[in-house]
């Protein structure tokens, strides 16, 4: 096991602090990487969506809602008609499976035909990134409200630069570029998030740096999460429709490069099973602990660092090739390192 703990110790000392530093190129450096090729998207029209770039992950195509879940990972509860999806009243807010940080986001959307209401009671609902940072959506079509809680404001912090609603019922779209907030190993921010939209091909937010998680009447401070979280989309108890709702990562992959490896969020009751101590040797015990619903590792008296899930069980660090995979009853743990199995040890009762 002594390859076992030499990884697993570097993961902890470096963790969240070690940056590759970045490559310098000569102008026009023939031998610089050229992008890889995708086949680009098309626009949508009131009648149809467009096609996805190529290199998207598609979250809704007009078919299920397999990319959704509530809030608590159990099934949404929105409903799909006629190639759209509704949010339903009480049904809750609904988020990805999958999370993401950094990314281009395309999202469809249409207010209830039936205007009823006024302010902040009308065709609301909200495109959350990372479940956190909220991009209003409201019926603002002939509806004043107060500035920040327009139709693309970020709520509560930024009005839009215009008003560039289209009337209720007609097929509206946000373009968001999303940067997420960077923290240190000490859950320090280094960086705030920004966020760019484009509503209905309209610039309204340009690259304006998010003062923290969206609120309605008060400001909250940053507080630490993980670099990707579920996307989350909002049941004001209006009946919004979405359609076409797709996300490129950032930075795009490079000719030949892998595709960011995907991950989730696990519930926390089942995270709460795998915490404990897990020992290979009398001087060798691995830790878990949740903090802030994430799972966090460490080996004898080395710092926490958090560890990333891709499935309920199976989880990997980002910065060396170690992963551990949990039994459903959290008493065990397999270690892999270059994915090669180095062991499975028992949880210490």
């Amino acid at each position: 096991m002594k390859r076992l703990n030499l990884a697993i110790l570097v993961f902890l000392v470096l963790g969240s602090d070690f940056v590759f530093s970045a490559d310098h190129w000569k102008i026009h450096d023939i031998s610089r990487p050229n992008p890889a090729i995708i086949t680009p998207g098309t626009f949508s029209s009131q009648a149809k969506p467009g096609n996805v770039p190529s290199d998207a992950v598609v979250l809704f195509d007009g078919k299920d809602l397999s990319q959704w879940r509530s809030l608590d990972g159990g099934p949404a509860k929105w409903i799909v008609k006629d190639g759209n999806m509704e949010c339903v009243k009480g049904s809750g807010y609904i988020r990805t499976l999958r999370n993401f940080g950094d990314c281009q986001l395309h999202v469809e959307f249409s207010t209830p035909t039936a205007a009823e209401g006024k302010s902040q009671a009308r065709g609301n609902s909200g495109v959350f990134l990372m479940g956190k940072y909220e991009v209003q959506v409201l019926d603002n079509y002939e509806n004043p409200t107060y500035s920040d809680g327009q139709c693309s404001a970020i709520y509560g912090e930024y009005p839009p630069q215009v008003n560039a609603c289209l009337k209720p019922g007609e097929w509206q779209t946000y373009d968001i570029i999303f940067h997420a907030p960077k923290f240190n190993c000490e859950k320090e921010l280094l960086k705030p998030g920004t966020v760019t939209v484009f509503h209905n091909g309209v610039l309204t937010q340009d690259h304006v740096e998010i003062l923290g998680p969206t609120s309605w009447t008060e400001r909250l401070p940053y507080s630490w999460h993980p670099d990707k979280l579920p996307l989350a989309l909002q049941d004001h108890g209006n009946p919004v429709r979405y359609r076409n709702i797709w996300v490129r990562e950032l930075p795009a992959a490079a000719a030949g490069q892998e595709l960011p490896r995907a991950e989730i969020t696990v519930p926390v009751d089942v995270l709460r099973k795998y915490t404990g101590a897990y020992r290979w040797s009398p001087t060798n015990t691995l830790k878990v602990k949740l903090e802030n619903d994430v799972l966090w590792v460490a080996v004898r008296n080395q710092d926490f660092r958090p560890v990333c899930a891709e499935s309920e069980t199976k989880f990997f660090s980002k910065f060396v090739q170690v992963e551990l995979e949990f039994s459903e009853s959290g008493d065990e743990v397999t270690f892999a390192v270059g994915g090669k199995v180095e062991g499975t040890i028992k949880k210490v009762k």
